[in-house]
Order: structure tokens, then C-alpha cells, then sequence
């Protein structure tokens, strides 16, 4: 049978999640079918057929559907289920959400953040932080599953072009509603899909230290990004957080300043290409898998680093 996948989008552009997550799909199948729900989302549909993997856009647009309610669009995946042997959302926010309300009416058991297809029902996935790896094997006749975006590199999007299906939409169920939503700005790269990310720990000590960690992050053209204990010491806001309970990330370079590497931590940032580690405590957890790490004082070794760029 084929495969679902529910796009990540903003009505204009496809989150490069999904990207990650048709990879993933492909590993199961060559007939993927992309669900993008939405109001408005013509563009999004256009970008959607482009994507290399992709057989069909099911279009499902509704002036209700025109911000991601997990009580909207569930519904949808679950009417739509049972054409399917696989349905697959990133493990986002986005997807956390909605994914296991749709598996809940199915009466399925969801597979979350899978970083390894071993077959069309066995799946690998991080447990204890990530200090195991568990495989797991799904009976389901349909397995709803959250991809671990960095684990796959992204569907490359070409010149081709997918049918497209209109998929007539059901009133609002009316059980919530989208109010308002306040979106931080910032022309540094999206933090889950950056480059290169630099990251500031309890270490730097105070909001005000953090413009070290922007002034560095801004030279090499980078995202920003915190330990646990920096957000709830109140020095950034939790957007930026990467851990267990906050972002993932697997940049080409990751740099930690100032933080000691506690598993939380690591769970959300060790499959980094390259990480380089400043911490004055040379006893740190961060050293044991740093591929660089450089025992010094942050307030000196940052400086001097920023002025040799």
C-alpha cells in the first residue's frame, strides 16, 4: 500500500522537516502521497509536487485548517487512513501534535522519533536520552510514526510535478480554536535546519553574557542555541533550548560554551558532524564526545576567538 505523509508548512513553504521525513518515507515505498492541510496553501501544494518521492499532493484547504489545529486536521488523517500501510509526520512540534491524536481515534500505537527503517514494521528509535537504542516492532496494520528529522537528509525538491487530489474538508468541529500566535524574528538561521550552531550554558552566566554567545554566533553566520539550565536560569528564552525536552539538532558544527554536558543535553545535539566544547572544567561530560574541546575560561577564549574570524 502507499505511504502518507503530513506536510509541516506555513500555507507558502514547506518546512524542510518534511523534507527529512519523505527521506524516511522512502525507505518504505515509491508511492508517497503528501498531505498538506492548509487555507491559501496553493504554494505550498506547488513546492509539495516538486518534491522528488512524491506520486501525490492531497490537498485538503479550509479557512479552518488555515493554522494547524491537531483537533482539525487528525480527523482528516484518520478518514484518510485506511488507504495506507504507513503514515509518517516529523517529529516536531507540529507533528507531536497532531500525530498521536490521529493514532488515538485509529486505536493504534504511534512509533515516536524513529531514527532507523530496518523494515516495513521494524523501526529504531532513541530511549534513555539516547543512551540506548531500542527496535521496535510494529503489528498495526497502519503505523503511524514520528520521524527524527536529522536522522535522514533531506528529499531534494526537482523540475517534476505530482498530481494533485482535492480532498473536500468537513466542517470545524468547533472543540478549539486558534486565537493568536507571536512568532520570534530573527535573520540568524532557523535553529533545526542550521549549519552551524552555537550554544551557551549555565557557564555564561547571566543574560547579559549571552551577547558573547550572539556576537560569535553572528560572525560565523549561525543559529543560536541553549542548554536546559541557561533557559531556566532565565539567560534565553526556551525556542532556543536543545535537549530531551527541547530541540534536535545535527548541525556540520556545533559549539558549546559553557556547558557541561549533562545526557538531557546531549540527547539533543551528539549526532553533530563536528563539536567543538569550551569549558573551563576539563572534568566535563561534554569533552567525552567533543572532537574539540578547549579547557579555558569562556570570557577569554571567546573574545579572542571572535576577533581571528
Amino acid at each position: 500500500m502507499s505511504i502518507l505523509v503530513l506536510a509541516e508548512h506555513d500555507n507558502l513553504t514547506i518546512n524542510s522537516a518534511t523534507l527529512n521525513t519523505i527521506t524516511a518515507a522512502s525507505k518504505l515505498g515509491n508511492d508517497i502521497h503528501l498531505l498538506i492541510t492548509g487555507y491559501n496553501c496553493d504554494k505550498a501544494v506547488q513546492t509539495g509536487a516538486q518534491i522528488s518521492g512524491i506520486s501525490k499532493v492531497i490537498k485538503a484547504e479550509a479557512e479552518h485548517l488555515s493554522h494547524p489545529l491537531a483537533e482539525e486536521i487528525a480527523p482528516i488523517i484518520v478518514d484518510l487512513a485506511y488507504n495506507y500501510s504507513h503514515i509518517l509526520a516529523p517529529a516536531t512540534t507540529f507533528g507531536k501534535n497532531i500525530l498521536p491524536r490521529a493514532a488515538a481515534l485509529l486505536d493504534m500505537a504511534q512509533i515516536s522519533d524513529v531514527i532507523s527503517i530496518k523494515s516495513s514494521d521494524t523501526f529504531k528509535r532513541p530511549v534513555y536520552a539516547g543512551n540506548a537504542i531500542a527496535t521496535v516492532r510494529s503489528m498495526d496494520s497502519i503505523k503511524l510514526i514520528t520521524i527524527r528529522t536529522t536522522a535522514f537528509e533531506p528529499a531534494d525538491i526537482t523540475d517534476s510535478n505530482a498530481r494533485t487530489e482535492e480532498y473536500t474538508s468537513s466542517s470545524t468541529l468547533g472543540v478549539s480554536r486558534f486565537i493568536n500566535h507571536e512568532l520570534s524574528k530573527s535573520k540568524r538561521p532557523e535553529l533545526t535546519s542550521a549549519k552551524i550552531v552555537v550554544s551557551g550554558g549555565r557557564g555564561v552566566g547571566s543574560k547579559e553574557n549571552f551577547a558573547l554567545i550572539e556576537k560569535l554566533a553572528d560572525k560565523l553566520g549561525a543559529a543560536i542555541g541553549a542548554s536546559r539550565a541557561a533557559v531556566d536560569a532565565g539567560y534565553i528564552p526556551n525556542d532556543y533550548q536543545i535537549g530531551q525536552t527541547g530541540k534536535v539538532v545535527a548541525p556540520d558544527l556545533y559549539i558549546a560554551i559553557g556547558i557541561s554536558g549533562a545526557i538531557q543535553h546531549l540527547a539533543g545535539m551528539k549526532d553533530s558532524k563536528v563539536i567543538v566544547a569550551i569549558n573551563k572544567d576539563e572534568d566535563a561530560p561534554i569533552f567525552s564526545i567533543a572532537d574539540y574541546g578547549l579547557v579555558a575560561d569562556l570570557f577569554d577564549a571567546v573574545p579572542e576567538m571572535e576577533s581571528k574570524l
